[in-house]
C-alpha cells in the first residue's frame, strides 16, 4: 500500500511527504523531481523546451511505474488529477491524500519558493492569484473526487499536516 498526496503546487506535497515517509518508514518519492532526474534538466527547463504535452506524457508513465510498486509516500504533481487514468492507476495501490490550500497561503508559498530559486513554471502565463484561483476551480473538483483524505495544510505547520494524515491512517477514519 502507498500514500499519495495530490494537490495544488505548493500545498506541502513534498515536505509532508518527506516526514511521512520518514515516520512510516516508506520510501518518500516526489514525481516531479524523478521526471527532472529522466529529463536531466528542471521541470521549467523541460516545459519550456518540450511542452506541457510532453511532460504530461512523462508523468502518466511514471505513475502507472510507480503504482505498480508498494511502501511508498509519492508526492505528486499538481496536475496528476488532470489525467483520469494517473487516479485510477494510484487508487489500485494506495490511499490519496487531498493536500490543500487558501489561494493567498498557495502565492505567499510560491513566493517564498520564487525568492528561494525554486520558481516553477506558469501554466497560464496571467497574474499568479488569477492562475491560482482559475486552476483551482477546474482543478478542486478532480482532487475533490480523488482524495480519500482532505487536510487543509493552510494554517498548519508541515509537521501538523504530517502527524494530521498519520492519525487518519492509524484512526482510518477516511474513506476507502
Amino acid at each position: 500500500m502507498n500514500i499519495a498526496l495530490i494537490g495544488y503546487r505548493c500545498s506541502g506535497k513534498t515536505a509532508v511527504g518527506e516526514i511521512l515517509g520518514n515516520e512510516l518508514e516508506m520510501d518518500f518519492l516526489d514525481t516531479d523531481a524523478l521526471i527532472e532526474e529522466m529529463a536531466c534538466c528542471s521541470l521549467e527547463a523541460l516545459i519550456s523546451r518540450k511542452g506541457w504535452d510532453y511532460f504530461r506524457t512523462m508523468e502518466k508513465e511514471l505513475v502507472s511505474n510507480l503504482s505498480k510498486r508498494g511502501n511508498l509516500v509519492i508526492a505528486t504533481g499538481g496536475g496528476v488529477v488532470m489525467e483520469e487514468g494517473n487516479v485510477q492507476n494510484l487508487k489500485k495501490n494506495s490511499w490519496i491524500v487531498w493536500l490543500k490550500g487558501r489561494p493567498e497561503v498557495l502565492k505567499a508559498r510560491m513566493s517564498w519558493d520564487q525568492r528561494a530559486g525554486r520558481g516553477r513554471p506558469s501554466l497560464t502565463g496571467i497574474d499568479p492569484r488569477e492562475e491560482i484561483e482559475q486552476v483551482l476551480r477546474i482543478r478542486n473538483p478532480l482532487y475533490a473526487q480523488a482524495g480519500d483524505l482532505i487536510v487543509d495544510t493552510s494554517d498548519l505547520s508541515i509537521r501538523e499536516a504530517a502527524a494530521s494524515v498519520i492519525t487518519s491512517l492509524s484512526n482510518k477514519s477516511f474513506r476507502k
